[in-house]
């Protein structure tokens, strides 16, 4: 279905408004060693560098620790500090919640860390203030940003972007930098369309954004890794698989179509590709999942080279079957001989990526097995949208025709 939204120009922002004009968001859960530091920190830096009112919300996830206990002194301390409880863990539960609440009118959210340079709050918030955007987002991977943080993190971040690139055809550089603003009359608009309550949120609000035709303005950041990330790489990373399925079946079925914000939506994916996007996609989650069940079977007799060659070889035989038949639309026998032989084409690239992470992440350090299949889920997927192209431009080219 779609959704279609009121249209008109951006609402005009008075800085001399009593009511605190931007409202800061810091989601925590567990956070009683960090918290205190953070929020005083943030505290000076607005006090002394933002020439406008604001507030600071510390919204708890359900923490179990001191964590809520350590928010409500700062909010006695602190007269710009407010506090959001939540009984539910969910960075995008607690995002959604304070912003609809809010009567500021921009509305911004910073990981507790603070491992984006606070000088660039400024100007991430002031597009906004002046109309010309509607969503700003720090970004680590535009030129000009100046990063610390390990290859691995590194090599995640590029490959979930590239696959954001090329499975929801987004625009924007970096969707996980936890560094985002947005006008409240476009949050009020776009909140209720937004279905994820996790770390897929600022995906997801992202792309339907990019859908609805707003401007999202983005900052090359200066941006230090925390070492005490406790961020689940595997488990996230299914959760946003997940979501990028979802959102690419609603693009392919036109059900994820906003209209009417005021500025013009871009156009959508063309009605084939798109098809053959979801069913490619949903094909792909299966091997994947196949995959993964061969390698933790066979890596404890073989070991990690040797299981990720078998199992990646018979999920690649049976992903080109299944593609041929499924995507592309092609049955009999005919041309099944050369169709296979360039899938293999493909499979060695998967190989060569799969492979080749797991030497780099294993000469870097003996890592726990739960992180050594996040990093092979990160590099599937990577080699997923190569395969993509490669059977859609190459090996069933003519079919395409």
């Amino acid at each position: 279905m779609t959704t279609t939204i009121a249209k008109g120009s951006p609402v005009l922002i008075d800085p001399r408004s009593r009511t605190p004009l931007l409202d800061v968001v810091v989601p925590v859960y567990n956070e009683e060693a960090d918290l205190a530091a953070c929020v005083r920190r943030l505290h000076a830096h607005l006090t002394e560098n933002l020439p406008y009112s604001f507030r600071i919300t510390v919204a708890d996830n359900a923490s179990t620790d001191a964590t809520l206990a350590i928010a409500t002194g700062l909010a006695a301390e602190l007269p710009e500090v407010t506090i959001a409880h939540l009984p539910e863990k969910g960075r995008g539960r607690a995002l959604r919640r304070v912003w609809s609440e809010s009567d500021s009118p921009v509305l911004a959210y910073m990981d507790v860390d603070l491992s984006t340079d606070l000088a660039a709050l400024l100007p991430l918030i002031a597009p906004l203030i002046s109309g010309h955007s509607d969503v700003a987002i720090g970004t680590r991977l535009a030129r000009g940003a100046r990063v610390v943080r390990g290859p691995k993190r590194e090599f995640i971040s590029r490959c979930y972007n590239l696959i954001l690139r090329g499975a929801l055809a987004a625009r924007f550089s970096d969707a996980q930098c936890g560094f985002k603003a947005i006008r409240k009359d476009v949050a009020e608009r776009l909140l209720p369309l937004v279905e994820d309550t996790g770390w897929f949120f600022d995906t997801e609000l992202l792309v339907l954004a990019q859908q609805a035709g707003l401007r999202i303005h983005e900052v090359p950041v200066d941006w230090v890794d925390d070492p005490d990330s406790r961020v689940d790489i595997v488990s996230t990373a299914i959760a946003d698989l997940k979501g990028v399925a979802r959102l690419a079946k609603g693009l392919a079925t036109g059900s994820l179509k906003i209209t009417g914000i005021g500025r013009d939506p871009l156009p959508g994916f063309p009605p084939k590709l798109a098809n053959q996007a979801v069913r490619f996609a949903a094909v792909g989650i299966a091997s994947t999942l196949a995959y993964l069940v061969l390698y933790t079977s066979l890596r404890g007799g073989i070991g990690a080279q040797a299981a990720n060659l078998v199992a990646l070889l018979v999920t690649a035989v049976g992903n080109t079957a299944a593609n041929r038949r499924f995507t592309f639309g092609v049955r009999g026998r005919e041309g099944a001989t050369r169709h296979h032989l360039q899938g293999l084409v493909a499979f060695a690239l998967g190989l060569a990526l799969t492979s080749g992470s797991l030497a780099v992440l294993h000469a870097m350090t003996a890592p726990a097995q739960l992180v050594e299949l996040g990093v092979l889920v990160l590099a599937n997927l990577l080699a997923t949208v190569l395969r993509f192209l490669l059977l859609r431009h190459w090996v069933f080219r003519a079919r395409n025709a």
